[in-house]
């Protein structure tokens, strides 16, 4: 069980940067699909919760120190607006461990003002649904993927599975 739950511990940290690296860490660190499962929700969540409720003070203390003022109507912020417009919260909580990170998503969600319990309930169900999506994907096909990809590349001598 303890050495699970040390696999797991980066595994956690590295999802809440990037959703998809809960899956595959958990796949090739030979953690049990459960524990992946939720370690991948537990860490998108992290983050979710970090920047939901830390954000603003994270924007007004730090990035205004380093980010210069833009242009207001830039072509990446109507893209972000015709985005939300489009989709809101439903759609940016879905599409966020696809297309956006835990950190971006959240982020998008926030500057438009959505509520917090809200982004928190939404991107919850999102990071469980797709959790169990690409964590299933990945254990049934995992050893087809390293099969496919040896073809290509040169993995390190002993690299499988259980490599780390």
């Amino acid at each position: 069980m303890w050495d699970e739950l040390l696999k797991a511990i980066p595994i956690f940290f590295f999802t809440m940067i990037k959703f998809i690296f809960g899956p595959l860490g958990g796949y090739i660190a030979g953690l049990n699909l459960l524990t992946t499962v939720l370690t991948s929700v537990a860490g998108m969540m992290g983050a979710v919760v970090l920047f939901t409720y830390f954000g603003e003070f994270l924007r007004n203390k730090i990035l205004a120190r380093v980010v210069t003022k833009t242009k207001n109507f830039s072509e990446r912020r109507r893209n972000f607006v015709k985005f939300w417009r489009r989709y809101g919260l439903v759609g940016v909580a879905a599409l966020t461990p696809i297309l956006l990170t835990p950190i971006g998503g959240t982020i998008l969600a926030v500057s438009f003002g959505a509520p917090k319990n809200r982004i928190i309930f939404f991107m919850f169900v999102s990071a469980a649904l797709w959790s169990l999506v690409f964590s299933a994907a990945i254990y049934l096909a995992g050893d087809q993927l390293i099969a496919i990809l040896t073809q290509y590349f040169t993995l390190p001598e002993g690299l499988d599975r259980r490599g780390l």
